[in-house]
């Protein structure tokens, strides 16, 4: 079991920034890739970016050029840097790890954008 904890949302105004971090902990298992989701109220839940265990990035069109994903293996982290926010960005997002047939999520951590 893998437990997820993320920090770092929080109230921005549009043309900021903010960086989340998601810290694993536990052991016996092994992470094929983690991500970032998100969900704004009254939407699904949706992709924001995923990073592999050879850190290979992928990012949904509506943050590309704008948000980081990147990890450091040294401390099970991985972080979203967020640049140029705009209140589209505004959701709760939630970082998520994935492996063989598994996947967990953590709490989730506010990000709103004012305008």
């Amino acid at each position: 079991q893998v437990q997820l904890v993320e920090s770092g949302g929080g109230l921005v105004q549009a043309g900021g920034s903010l960086r989340l971090s998601c810290a694993a902990s536990g052991s016996g298992f092994s992470i094929n890739y983690m991500g970032w989701y998100r969900q704004a109220p009254g939407k699904q839940r949706e992709l924001v970016a995923t990073i592999s265990s050879t850190s290979s990035t992928n990012y949904a069109d509506s943050v590309k050029g704008r948000f980081t994903i990147s990890r450091d293996n040294a401390k099970n982290t991985v972080y979203l840097q967020m640049n140029s926010l705009k209140p589209e960005d505004t959701a709760v997002y939630y970082c998520s790890a994935h492996g063989l047939g598994w996947v967990n999520w953590g709490q989730g951590t506010q990000v709103t954008v004012s305008s």
